[in-house]
């Protein structure tokens, strides 16, 4: 497949809206860190690479730099920000420290044209962007021209035509620069000559085809959650060999109300799938027992289910392969591309591989997509819509919505509290314009007085967002009569908690999501 696009990542906390809107315009893009780029431009064979922004300066000189080789490769480049300072700087240019710094919007004013504005910007304008830099260019390589300028970044869109290398020192990958997704189209599409025809359907042929060659006659082991990512795993690999998958649906005590009968009923009865049901409730309840940090809840979780596959595994006469729902965010806020925060920040119980014991491999084929393109997927695929549509559920579960320790008792009570308040979400008709919605058990109990009596009883927060590709997510705004109406039935149907309140937050990315 040549019609793929490459972003080597510097580390920028936008990196990833780079590769969000490159499949937007139909074309397969992948990320990669700068430190391993090298090694993977030549057999990744893109039609072309975008270097992305990072924090970073260039006028040091232990900081990260692109592949030499990438420069001979006959292929176009789009440098953005960082990037395009490291491709000034790589070529023979200069990069200086400014005087004055230029965060958030700015005004470029087009000088010249350029194939970045083909039908987007005209020369004489002015138009709006996002910077965020405190360098800028200040000499180019030879080959290079200005095309567009702005009050802190005298080269804020450089061309070498000849050569198909471009920069901007704007982020055209943030809806802050309102035509920013036209000028990343107009690089892989007419810069690059990509098609712009990858599609689920292409990608659900090539998925079935990789897995027929990576499984053979060998069985899989599926690890079914019941949530969107593992639910289409499961009916892609099914597809793809049939009776050879094996899924294996573990109810570690921490699920939603009603969910372990719906997963089993939709996977027996209406797509026959092999499917092993395991009541680990007691196993993973015990070893949560005390246990308050968030981050070794979720490795807890993780290890009990690898133990828990093993040994279902075992008893079904073995498996070869572990099928996982690992999707791309998952793998970029996993992994410390550059040597920075991105490692602390999120952490995933489904990500990093299997303990050598497991003489098991990975099959993960959602590894290369973002959450709304599983969606996508799913529907391709023909999943049911409760499944496809339903709001994002981590497979920790209830664990992560209980910040402190777990007992039995706070897990009975959050998920009272939890299908109430998705009832009213659904009762509202709400539910699909909301991304994610959840209820939190606070590990705070307050003085309340109910009836003629005083209460001391949990603390309830409701949460809701707005995303796409669970990467950025922004909270919903519910009208204060739903808020009222959804707080009085919790606190007067689900004993233990006297007291709800709707949390406010945003999340930019890179951040946790409840821990």
């Amino acid at each position: 497949m040549r019609d793929k696009i490459l972003v080597i990542d510097f580390g920028s906390q936008v990196t990833q809206l780079i590769a969000r809107r490159v499949r937007e315009a139909g074309v397969y893009c992948e990320i990669v860190p700068f430190n391993t780029a090298a090694d993977i431009l030549a057999d990744f064979a893109p039609a072309g690479v975008i270097l992305s922004g990072g924090p970073a300066s260039v006028t040091h000189s232990d900081t990260p730099r692109a592949p030499e080789a990438l420069f001979n490769m006959g292929v176009p480049i789009l440098g953005i920000c960082y990037g395009q300072q490291t491709m000034v700087a790589q070529l023979g240019g200069s990069v200086a420290t400014s005087d004055s710094q230029e965060f958030g919007r700015a005004y470029v004013d087009v000088k010249a044209d350029c194939a970045l504005f083909n039908g987007v910007w005209e020369t004489g304008t002015s138009e709006q962007v996002w910077m965020s830099h405190g360098d800028h260019v200040d000499a180019l390589p030879k080959g290079f021209e200005v095309v567009a300028t702005s009050d802190g970044a005298p080269f804020a869109v450089i061309a070498n035509e000849a050569r198909q290398f471009y920069g901007t020192q704007f982020h055209p990958e943030v809806v802050h620069t309102p035509h920013g997704a036209q000028l990343l189209q107009n690089f892989v599409k007419n810069v690059c000559g990509c098609q712009g025809d990858w599609t689920m359907a292409s990608f659900r042929e090539t998925k079935i085809k990789e897995i027929r060659e990576q499984v053979g006659d060998k069985r899989v082991i599926c690890g079914l959650s019941g949530g969107v990512d593992s639910s289409v795993v499961a009916v892609l690999i099914h597809e793809a060999i049939g009776d050879q998958l094996t899924c294996v649906y573990v109810d570690h005590g921490l699920m939603r109300h009603g969910e372990s009968d719906q997963v089993v009923s939709l996977f027996r009865e209406h797509y026959n799938i092999k499917l092993v049901h395991k009541d680990a409730s007691e196993l993973f309840l015990g070893e949560l027992e005390g246990v308050t940090d968030p981050e070794y809840k979720r490795k807890i979780i993780g290890k009990l289910f690898i133990d828990v596959f093993e040994a279902e595994a075992n008893a079904i006469g073995g498996a070869d392969f572990l099928a996982q729902g690992t999707l791309y965010p998952d793998v970029i806020e996993s992994v410390s591309f550059t040597g920075g925060p991105s490692v602390t920040i999120k952490s995933h119980h489904n990500v990093g591989g299997l303990p050598e014991r497991m003489k098991m491999g990975l099959v993960e084929p959602l590894r290369e997509l973002f959450k709304d393109e599983v969606r996508v997927l799913g529907f391709e695929l023909g999943l049911h819509e409760d499944f496809v549509g339903r709001h994002p559920f981590p497979g920790p579960g209830l664990a992560i919505r209980i910040p402190g320790e777990i007992t039995r008792e706070k897990a009975d009570i959050l998920r009272k509290a939890d299908a109430i308040y998705l009832e009213e979400i659904r009762k509202a008709g709400l539910y699909d314009q909301i991304w994610q919605a959840f209820a939190v058990l606070l590990p705070v109990k307050t003085v309340g007085v109910m009836g003629d009596s005083r209460t001391y009883d949990h603390v309830c927060a409701l949460r809701a967002v707005n995303s796409t590709d669970g990467m950025t997510a922004d909270y919903y705004p519910y009208s204060h009569d739903f808020l009222g109406r959804t707080a009085t039935r919790i606190i007067n149907e689900v004993r233990g908690i006297n007291r709800v309140v709707y949390d406010i937050t945003s999340k930019p990315p890179g951040t946790i999501e409840w821990e």
